[in-house]
């Protein structure tokens, strides 16, 4: 199972999204810090959740960090959040 898919697995088991898109842009980072051959450095999530109700986008992130702690401390060098609560501007 690739990283991608192993991110989308947690966060969905974390947060029941009503939407959720996971992008590896790590080719985008070639020759950047913590870039390796083969990618699946660099990510980007967009989320829209529930359990983002009435939580600042710190929160968020927090939230976010705390389900990929392993992933954050192995392989993923860089993850860019989008995170939003149902009814707010798009994620």
């Amino acid at each position: 199972m690739q990283t991608a898919d192993h991110i989308t697995e947690k966060l969905t088991e974390a947060f029941t999204p009503e939407s959720l898109r996971v992008v590896d842009e790590s080719h985008q980072h070639a020759g950047h810090s913590g870039h390796r051959p083969g990618g699946e450095t660099h990510f980007r999530i967009y989320i829209v959740a529930r359990a983002f109700q009435g939580k600042t986008r710190i929160e968020r992130h927090r939230m976010i960090n705390a389900v990929l702690t392993a992933e954050l401390s192995g392989g993923v060098h860089a993850l860019a959040i989008h995170a939003a609560a149902p009814g707010e501007a798009s994620a």
